[in-house]
Order: C-alpha cells, then structure tokens, then sequence
C-alpha cells in the first residue's frame, strides 16, 4: 500500500444541529446456539477462567471492555425451532435436540435462565427472540410468563423452583427471526408472517402491554420481497409493534476493495428504504405513531465462504461454524457501519452486531485456552465507549472515488457525538486504498477547541490480522499528525479514527 501525497478534506462541527441523542442499545451483540459462541465462547466449564456457573471470566472482561449494552438471544436462525422449555430446570433432565439451522446437536445445558445470569454478571441487557418458525402464540406466551411474571402461576413458579426468584424483566422481545428468508425453517410469506406476529404481539401485551416488540424485516435489501415485505407485514402490525428488523453482512469479493469499504452506503440506503416503507404505512393508516428499526443482526461475514458448503454427515455438539478472522480493512469497513448507524439515531434505535464470540465475532476463544480480541472489536469498543450525548449532523466534505458496486463514494466518512459535559468525539474512516486524507475541522461554534486526543487504527498491511499469539498487532495508537491552527488531523489510507475535541 503506497502512501502518496495527503488529500484535503474538511467538515463542520456545531452542537446546534443534532441528529437524536446517542442511543446507548446501537451497541448491542448477538449471542446465538450457533458453533461455539455458546460453548467454549461464554460457557466452558473446566476452563481455568471459569467461573462457578461455567462461564468464562475472560470473556465475561472482554464483553465489559467491548461496551456490550443489549444482546439478543437464542438466534438467528437457531430460534425457529428451539424449544425454550428444554434449556430450564435440572441439566441433567434436559434433552439433546437436533438443531436444523445449523445441522448441530444441542444439549440444551444453557438456557435462558442461565442467559439470564451471565446478562447480569456481564452487566448487559437481555434482548429474547421467540420461534415463530415451528412454534407460535402459546409457547411465546409461556416464555414470557416464565420470564416475567413475578410468580403464583405454574410457569413463574416453576422459573422460581429453577432457582430464578426475581422475574427476568425482559423488555425487548424479537417476534421470530428472517421469516422471509426460505433457509428458515417454518419460512412464511409476509402476509402469513405478518399475521402471525399480529396475533402473537396482541397476546405478549395482554400480559405486559409496555413491552418493545420488533417484527422481522427482510434478511438483506437484496431480497427480491424487499420493501414489499415491509409494508405487508406493518400493514398487519403497525399499532402492535415498536420496531422492525434489518439484517445486512458485508464482505470483500474479488479483490473489491474499494467497494468493500463503501459498504456502508448500502447500509444506509437500507435504513432509509425501511424508514421510508413504514412512514408510508403510517400515512396510509393514518397512524401518528413512528416504527423504528432494530438493525439487530449486521456485521463483516465472509458469507461465500459458507454458502454452498457441503453440510457435515454427522450431528457434532458446538462444531466451529462461520469463524471468520478480520483484518484491518474488515475493522475499517466495520467502522463505516458503525458511523452509519449512528448517522441514523433518529430511527435506529437498537443494533446487535452478530455475533459476541467465535462466530462472526469481535471476539475469540481457544477451548480450554486464550480469549483475544479481533480487529472489528477496537472500532466498537471505541463507540461504546466514547459517543455519548447527541449525535450531531455532520456532513462531511471530500473527494470522491468511484466503485464498481456504489458508483461515486466519499473518500471520507464521519459522525460526531457530543456529551453532556460539551466535550465532542468525532469518528471518522478514510476509505481511500492510498492516500491519506488531511482532515480540516471547522469547530468555531465549540469556542475554541483544540485535539485533546486522536487515535487510529491503521497498518502497513490492510490484511493485517490479530492472533492468540500476536493478539495487539492491529489496535488503537495515538495519531501524532495533529495540527491546531487551522484544526487539522492527518487520516492514514484504510484507517478507523477517533478523535476528542474539548
């Protein structure tokens, strides 16, 4: 990667122009019965870290420093024929299931009261999916009941005789996963999904009418019922539910780099077709109310690699599945997404970025080893950590590229958040291949504020990774190329970029 001579670009920053606050649910994670995320990713009793329960205290750190605030669970495709029945009481007494989704054999020795207690040691909030695949209305309203209902009937008694006295209180429920999707077993069309889920979230709020229920949307805008399905499924739920889903993995394909960390903008375009489809609902129902978005599964997945795959002739118990190991192009390409989403707050209002450990993950675990973090993990960290406040509307100004699948993209991509004490962090990505952009900030409506810090996540190698062996090869340094009359900060090619302003 040569490293030619800087471009100029330049935006504005001003606290008067906000987008929505900060929503702490963006930085949600997915943790799904899905190879080993669950088994040796969380749970690994034996491990030298682990703890009285089994779970993993090095990964149980690791998901404090990554910033996790929500995670979604048991899938993904994994819910559409669970029975959440065989993941309580005594693990001796519980059966081993074939799970379809991801031709495995399930034990069923986590389930969701033991969900429950490692969401509480890892301080996370608890997002519960439901199978609307095999299953519908009665056994959703039994895990709920189980769940939520502080006690006095069979299911909250038998959640108590299970060691669980205090209720669950989850408040976010997920009505089935990708029902659009024919991978999907007890895949529906949308008016059959859309009524279902109807019926199913009419019930749940018999119980609790205050819970957050999110409908699926399409698995991918390159669905061929995209949009469609939308608008048939808020057709029949509209007044119901809170939210819908999006679904969207990225990948680099044959050598595409450039496009590859534009994906973004596919994201984007995404988000504003869903918003679009459900305000046109409203308006045709002449409903006030406002649908959000659950971007509940996105992430880098090299897909390709798993699609076609020969399925394994045997049942194997927590096989690894979809363990993907990033490099900094895939971290910088996950930084866009993150800046997008948070360019979105005003309707997205929850994320789960799939998946926690192993799978697809920000995370990795060695059975019976060491935990380390992946290159995508630095991005989100950041994220997590330091955009609090408003998102502010920042609207960057650069040269452009063109790719063979967005067409003309910004070299630049960028957001801002500020925080309540008035201090500004601005995440930026320099998309170009070779060449770095020499960022201008106009911060005049801050008063006079000057870098009291800048990082970058950046090397030699674009394909350069993070092992157990080398497990800091790619991560956060200080960015020394900073300037502050005028404001200016120095973006490397590929790079993730935070910056502080004070």
């Amino acid at each position: 990667m040569s490293n030619g001579e800087a471009i100029a670009a330049h935006l504005t920053i001003d606290p008067a122009f906000t987008v929505a606050p900060v929503r702490r649910r963006t930085f949600g994670t997915f943790v799904e019965h899905l190879g080993r995320c669950v088994y040796t990713g969380i749970y690994e009793p034996g491990h030298p870290a682990a703890d009285d329960d089994g779970f993993r205290r090095d990964v149980l750190d690791l998901t404090r420093e990554l910033g996790v605030s929500t995670v979604r669970y048991p899938g993904g495709n994994f819910v559409s024929g669970y029975r959440w029945e065989d993941g309580v009481g005594p693990r001796s007494q519980r059966p081993r299931r074939l799970d379809l989704a991801w031709h495995s054999t399930e034990t069923n020795e986590v389930g969701v009261d033991e969900f429950v207690a490692w969401c509480r040691k890892a301080g996370v909030e608890p997002m519960m999916a439901v199978n609307l695949g095999t299953r519908g209305i009665e056994a959703a309203l039994d895990l709920l009941e189980y769940c939520n209902h502080p006690g006095g009937t069979t299911l909250s008694d038998l959640r108590i005789a299970n060691g669980a006295r205090e209720p669950h209180g989850i408040r976010m429920w997920c009505l089935g996963n990708e029902m659009d999707g024919p991978w999907q077993t007890g895949h529906k069309t949308a008016r059959e999904y859309g009524r279902l889920a109807a019926e199913t979230a009419r019930a749940m709020r018999m119980i609790d009418r205050d819970l957050e229920l999110v409908a699926c949307g399409s698995s991918s805008s390159a669905m061929p019922t995209f949009g469609a399905w939308e608008a048939a499924v808020l057709e029949e739920t509209y007044d119901l539910v809170d939210a819908i889903s999006c679904h969207a993995y990225y990948e680099e394909r044959d050598g595409d780099l450039g496009s590859f960390l534009a994906c973004s903008t596919d994201m984007d375009y995404f988000i504003r077709s869903v918003v679009a489809t459900a305000d046109h609902v409203g308006a045709r129902l002449k409903s006030r109310k406002r649908i959000d978005i659950s971007f509940d599964e996105w992430n880098i997945w090299y897909l390709s690699r798993f699609t076609g795959a020969e399925p394994p002739t045997d049942w194997p118990v927590a096989p690894p599945l979809l363990e993907d190991h990033y490099h900094l192009a895939d971290a910088v390409a996950f930084g866009g997404l993150l800046i997008t989403l948070l360019r979105n707050s005003d309707r997205v209002t929850a994320a789960s970025l799939a998946q926690l450990v192993n799978v697809i993950a920000p995370i990795m675990t060695e059975p019976g080893g060491r935990a380390w973090r992946q290159t995508t993990f630095h991005p989100f960290a950041q994220a997590s950590r330091h955009a609090s406040g408003d998102v502010l509307r920042v609207e960057p100004v650069s040269p452009t590229y063109e790719t063979a699948v967005y067409g003309e993209v910004p070299l630049l991509h960028a957001t801002a958040t500020r925080a309540r004490d008035g201090g500004v962090t601005l995440f930026a990505v320099n998309r170009s291949t070779d060449r770095p952009l020499s960022l201008e900030i106009d911060a005049r409506a801050l008063g006079g504020a000057r870098v009291t810090a800048a990082t970058t996540l950046t090397d030699a190698d674009v394909y350069a990774r993070n092992t157990a062996d080398d497990p800091d090869r790619v991560a956060p340094r200080p960015n020394p190329d900073v300037e502050h009359d005028p404001l200016r900060v120095l973006l490397p090619p590929v790079s993730w970029n935070v910056i502080h302003l004070s």
